[in-house]
């Protein structure tokens, strides 16, 4: 800028300037280029709502943050949502096409018109820097739901309205995120009869771990006492729709001209009024639904379209406006309704008080205790008593004439304190013997009644004379009625009514049906989701059930026939389980009992040999057994038994190296201790040597290494006596030996010491396999308490050793 000042450069610092301001406005604007939706779904300008919705799918399967593990999987997720959000709505793609703008809670940044505003406004430290929210109020303690009040309000009120869950979490950056599009649901939600909890991990974490809820942010929906996680993007447009399928599929019928006239006809058959909604828009609002899922247990639900040409017939039969959404209620009689009412805006409290006005037939049947119950209350006070008024009548087509006659009495003489009703004496056995004293009516009967507890005490009277349906019976009834208001202690027999059959109940198997589709589909949305903390029980029981059905099958498959065929060298057996029973009892004294009922040996191979061996932590030992193909079975049983008093020690590995796959591993690892100036002179062509039966107890991170070699027990293996002696020799040599290290020791021991006795001796090839390891327990016992010497190594052989200069590297 000096050229500025000596005046040199004519316009040299007006073009500094403007380069330095395009170079601003690059940097400036060119983030807010990066929040275009269109560019973030992979769509152009012209797409279709199709194609956005299809581009959105397969972008928000890709990078949702339960499947994808990238670190900006959550922040594209949110930003496709967001996209999807303004694109899918025709109101805001326009707004953005015009003028650029996104909508006032956007989370990438202002519009491009405000590049400058944004720039300037970042280098100030206010809550907005960090994104957290401005105002707290919106989360108002009305919504934070507690354990306790979870389960007695809330999940009882489930089976009557939807309920919609947030969980969050303070310093939930995700949760601020969701917030805007959160606030906007709920306020449309919320008026349409939808309930609204929210729970904080922080604060509720019993009840979050009850919803199953291990992580914020997370919505759930409750509906019938069943949890469903919402799995979509937070997009006000999902939630409405989530809301609508947690709702069941059949509350709302479609009807037309065709159908209208059965779905009228059918209040006999379900015993429930029916209620048609007639409307212009061609889906069933959800308000509509949300209603008939309140009342599904009173009314049958109906919707008409009028726009639809075949309920063109139906609008013009019962003259509806088609102005304002009209609802017509029928009862009995289905040619008028007997309640209607037209709202231009229906809302929730309209539309429930006209629903329970008329949640009745005129004249219902009692088909459960549930609706005797409501039909016929517990008054205790004299002002508030109600009187039921009960035809036991039958279904046959003889008594439709008295129980249309006792419809129209009911009709006629309409008052607060009477509620008409009818039970089949069939289908109510019990209530219908214990009102007519244990007789089966010939006739129609009417009885009179009064509840006066719960407990099912009532006061009744039966009309005399029965009923027919004449007009001699309905002016006896009329004045028995008259008396009954003037005196209530016309009603002299009392008696105890038992709990009425259900009816409408489905039998055992269509209950288990549902029960078992409900279960599947909640399987299914735990394993798409892998919600694996919900699924371990459910998994442990499978599993469980398989190892109890094919458990035993699988270990017979496996076993070998060798276990299961008796030993026919019986004199051989006994040193063996001398020497087991020695093993053992010295194994008492000296080392804790074992932590595991079995012994785990692994083995060396070009995997495990790193981690088993070279990388082994300071202080652990490996005991590794050498063994071939052939004396691979009968070496690791006996290896397992000699070792098993050993197996608690935390310090100690057991594994096993093949020979015939890695030959060349003994020689080199004895040619490079012999190299380091150890006592190994005695080996002479060890490549062509047996190792079969040794044991190496081998310290990976002090490179030594400690030698077992199978020794002959006795001049004939066969010969049980000389085994026997030479082991009870074996045994005082040990204790002469633990007793005085200065004697001399025979050849036979000489290998507990690290010498290697010299091969020119054919007794030692021939040593049968399973005697191997017979002297095993007692050098381990020497290898716990360090008193076998150690043969060092400069490094470890690897196992693909092909010469002697690649173990020296």
């Amino acid at each position: 800028m000096r050229g500025c000042s000596t005046g040199r450069v004519p316009g040299a610092c007006p073009a500094l300037l403007a380069i330095f301001l395009l170079i601003l406005i690059v940097h400036v604007v060119k983030p807010t280029t990066e929040s275009d939706p269109y560019k973030i779904l992979g769509v152009s300008r012209s797409a279709s709502q199709a194609e956005i919705k299809r581009a959105y799918k397969s972008l928000a399967r890709e990078w949702h943050p339960d499947k994808n593990k990238d670190p900006k999987a959550e922040d594209m997720f949110i930003k496709i949502s967001k996209s999807y959000e303004i694109l899918s709505n025709e109101e805001r793609r326009s707004n953005f096409d015009r003028y650029g703008q996104m909508d006032e809670n956007q989370p990438f940044g202002q519009s491009q018109h405000h590049g400058f505003r944004s720039f300037h406004n970042s280098f100030y430290f206010d809550e907005s820097f960090f994104h957290f929210p401005r105002s707290r109020d919106f989360a108002d303690s009305k919504y934070m739901l507690h354990h306790a009040q979870f389960n007695s309000d809330v999940l009882p009120d489930s089976y009557k309205r939807p309920y919609l869950i947030k969980v969050t979490s303070e310093w939930c950056f995700a949760c601020i995120h969701i917030e805007p599009v959160w606030k906007d649901t709920v306020l449309e939600l919320e008026p349409l009869g939808v309930g609204i909890g929210i729970v904080d991990l922080g604060y509720e974490r019993r009840l979050a771990n009850q919803l199953g809820a291990h992580r914020a942010p997370s919505i759930i929906g409750l509906v019938n006492g069943r949890l469903t996680f919402f799995h979509q993007a937070v997009v006000r447009e999902l939630l409405r729709q989530f809301i609508e399928d947690l709702l069941p599929q059949k509350l709302v019928e479609r009807i037309n001209d065709n159908n209208y006239r059965a779905f009228l006809d059918s209040w006999h058959l379900e015993n429930k009024p029916s209620l048609l909604l007639f409307d212009q828009v061609p889906v069933v609002p959800l308000l509509y639904k949300l209603t008939a899922f309140a009342f599904r247990d009173y009314i049958r639900f109906g919707y008409v379209d009028q726009g639809e040409t075949h309920s063109t017939q139906l609008v013009r039969q019962f003259n509806i406006n088609t102005y304002a959404p009209t609802m017509l209620l029928f009862k009995e009689n289905t040619e008028k309704p007997v309640d209607v009412i037209q709202a231009r805006g229906m809302k929730k409290q309209i539309m429930d008080e006209f629903v329970s006005n008329n949640k009745f037939l005129q004249v219902p049947r009692l088909v459960s205790q549930k609706l005797f119950d409501e039909l016929c209350p517990v008054k205790q006070f004299h002002r508030r008593r109600k009187y039921c008024v009960l035809l036991i009548t039958g279904e046959d087509e003889d008594f439709l004439p008295g129980n249309k006659a006792f419809l129209d009495f009911a009709t006629v003489n309409k008052k607060e304190v009477l509620r008409f009703a009818y039970v089949y004496q069939r289908k109510q056995q019990p209530l219908c013997q214990a009102l007519l004293h244990n007789q089966a009516a010939v006739s129609p009967q009417v009885v009179i009644l009064e509840r006066r507890s719960q407990t099912g005490r009532v006061f009744y009277r039966s009309v005399s004379g029965g009923w027919n349906g004449s007009e001699e019976d309905k002016y006896r009834l009329h004045e028995q009625l008259e008396l009954l208001q003037k005196d209530p202690t016309y009603l002299s027999s009392d008696t105890t009514l038992p709990e009425l059959n259900n009816e409408m109940a489905p039998i055992f198997i269509i209950q288990w049906m549902n029960a078992a589709y409900d279960y599947i589909l909640q399987i299914y949305d735990d394993l798409l989701y892998s919600n694996w903390r919900e699924m371990m029980p459910i998994l442990s029981l499978i599993f469980s059930a398989l190892f109890i059905l094919f458990g035993t099958v699988i270990i017979q498959a496996f076993s070998e026939p060798s276990e299961s065929k008796p030993q026919n060298a019986k004199p051989k057996k006994q040193p063996t389980t001398e020497a087991e029973e020695e093993a053992a009892s010295r194994a008492n004294t000296f080392s804790r009992p074992p932590k595991k009922d079995f012994v785990e040996v692994t083995e060396l191979t070009d995997i495990t040999y790193t981690s088993n061996l070279v990388k082994l932590r300071p202080g652990h030992i490996n005991v590794v057994l050498v063994l071939t193909n052939a004396s691979k079975n009968v070496l690791l049983r006996k290896f397992a038994k000699e070792v098993f008093s050993f197996s608690g020690t935390q310090t100690l590995h057991f594994s096993f190296l093949n020979a015939d796959k890695h030959c060349l591993w003994m020689p080199s690892l004895l040619r490079s201790a012999s190299a380091a100036g150890q006592s190994v002179s005695h080996l002479d062509d060890e490549e062509s040597s047996d190792y079969t039966g040794h044991v190496l107890a081998l310290n990976g991170y002090k490179k030594y290494f400690c030698l077992f070699r199978p020794v002959f027990t006795g001049d004939d293996p066969n010969d049980a006596s000389s085994e026997s002696s030479f082991s009870s020799d074996s045994k005082r040599k040990s204790r002469s030996r633990s007793r005085s290290s200065s004697h001399s020791r025979s050849r036979s021991h000489s290998w507990e010491d690290g010498a290697i006795p010299k091969r020119g001796s054919s007794r030692a090839t021939s040593i049968e396999v399973h005697h191997k390891l017979d002297r095993l327990g007692l050098w381990m016992e020497r290898l716990m308490e360090g008193t076998l010497p150690r043969l060092q190594v400069p490094a470890w052989p690897t196992l693909d050793t092909t010469n002697s200069s690649s173990t020296k590297s």
